[in-house]
């Protein structure tokens, strides 16, 4: 094998930890506890594709991709990932005629990446990224969007009365 391009989570990062986040930081502490096992596992990649890079010259990285969205995507709302649970929930409210209810204040800020541009991604990342660091791929803090504005915009795309939208 030439080069190994493996993809990591952001659930791999301390729980508490300072932000922005970077990625020298994947190893500073423990990861949340509902994600602990899934994150350690993610985690020991790093540390094989470091290995093997030091034992044999291998040329293994990864990739952190930031939230990711697209057509395929588990729009289940029981255990779904924001974008697609709040895209859910809004076709219900919109079917219901019911108010559309966005958990918490909305304030948390997120970035997103759509898959198509992820898959991109992954192949600049197999042909020409070659350092052994992981690399997050995301967009910079400052282009970071709060859970009200995804709310917002996912209302005005499918014409849902953004005064209908409700924090709980």
């Amino acid at each position: 094998i030439e080069k190994c391009v493996s993809c990591l989570s952001t659930c791999i990062f301390p729980d508490k930890t300072t932000y922005p986040i970077d990625e020298t930081m994947i190893h500073n502490g423990p990861p949340h506890p509902s994600n602990e096992g899934y994150a350690y596992a993610k985690r020991m990649i790093d540390v094989q594709n470091r290995a093997y890079h030091e034992e044999y010259g291998c040329n293994f990285t990864s990739v952190v991709p930031t939230n990711i969205f697209g057509k395929w995507d588990n729009f289940n709302l029981e255990d779904s990932h924001v974008m697609p649970g709040l895209m859910h929930k809004l076709y219900l409210a919109n079917k219901n005629n019911t108010d559309f209810v966005v958990w918490g204040t909305g304030k948390p800020l997120r970035q997103f990446i759509f898959a198509l541009d992820l898959a991109r991604l992954m192949i600049w990342a197999v042909r020409d990224y070659n350092e052994v660091d992981p690399i997050i791929l995301s967009v910079d803090e400052n282009d970071e969007i709060s859970i009200k504005e995804v709310a917002d915009m996912i209302a005005e795309a499918m014409g849902y009365p953004l005064d209908r939208i409700k924090a709980c």
